[in-house]
């Protein structure tokens, strides 16, 4: 019989990440679900899961966190990098504070970790597939999601690149792509420039805010992210971009089939409705 595999998970204490681990759990694979204070942590007991700490801005508790899992599981099969931090509104507010976390937790954090996990496969001459998980925005864009896009973007290319890279050592990479998801992202892990941006950004922002909240009331679940990042860790295909929400799907085909002008417009008609621009 053969064995479990075995995942690693970064931002396993909510959302998308809390989903994802138990997912995996129930599909009878072991879980190192990492999180900042795995003391909170609400999964449960199981002799398949283990909750390291990891915070992705801190290299050395990304080392760590890795070696604690070697050491429980002896092998890591799949790696979800799904950590994410948001940083919303308009760029002149931002600090650059503000720029260099949101950098440092989307883009580099994961880096490293993608660093560990390959060469810890290399040279043992593992099969081990990446899973990055970035979002429909890294592909499209709204207002006021400058800076969270930009880190996005970055993820894609370095991904599909890397892909490339990997491929002759037998490592799979893959992206999931999700849409709106119904989790405290825009809560406990976003943050705002809105405060420090100049009085003329005021009003038209009000009424952008406004209507993106309308347009994601109607988000999907964690759990359907959860069961696209399964599918895409389980696959043998060569397949590189998986998709997860409604949303996501209607958007990324738009964005493919009409002129770039027009999918502009339309954006700007429903983030800006209502506001005289």
């Amino acid at each position: 019989m053969q064995s479990a595999k075995t995942v690693f998970i970064t931002g396993s204490s909510t959302g998308i990440g809390r989903e994802t681990a138990l997912y995996f759990l129930k599909q009878g694979w072991k879980v190192a679900a990492t999180m900042r204070t795995p003391e909170k942590n609400d999964l449960g007991k199981d002799s398949r899961l283990i909750v390291p700490k990891l915070d992705v801005t801190n290299e050395d508790t990304i080392k760590s966190a890795w070696e604690q899992a070697i050491e429980k599981f002896g092998v890591i099969d799949v790696v979800v990098n799904n950590a994410g931090y948001g940083l919303t509104g308009p760029f002149e507010g931002a600090s650059s504070e503000q720029i260099k976390r949101q950098f440092d937790t989307n883009v580099f954090g994961l880096m490293s970790l993608c660093r560990h996990a390959i060469s810890f496969w290399r040279s043992n001459k593992q099969k081990g597939t990446l899973v990055n998980i970035t979002s429909v925005g890294g592909r499209v864009t709204f207002p006021y999601y400058s800076l969270y896009h930009s880190t996005k973007w970055a993820v894609e290319g370095f991904t599909e690149s890397l892909s490339y890279e990997v491929a002759p050592l037998g490592i799979r990479v893959k992206l999931v792509e999700p849409g709106a998801i119904r989790t405290d992202f825009n809560d406990r892990s976003a943050d705002r420039t809105d405060e420090k941006a100049a009085i003329e950004y005021q009003s038209i922002l009000k009424i952008a805010r406004d209507n993106i909240s309308k347009a994601v009331k109607n988000s999907s679940e964690p759990i359907e992210v959860a069961k696209v990042i399964f599918d895409a860790a389980s696959s043998d295909s060569s397949q590189l971009r998986y998709r997860a929400g409604t949303d996501a799907k209607l958007l990324l085909t738009l964005r493919r089939l009409i002129p770039e002008n027009l999918f502009f417009s339309i954006v700007r008609s429903q983030i800006f409705k209502g506001a005289k621009i």
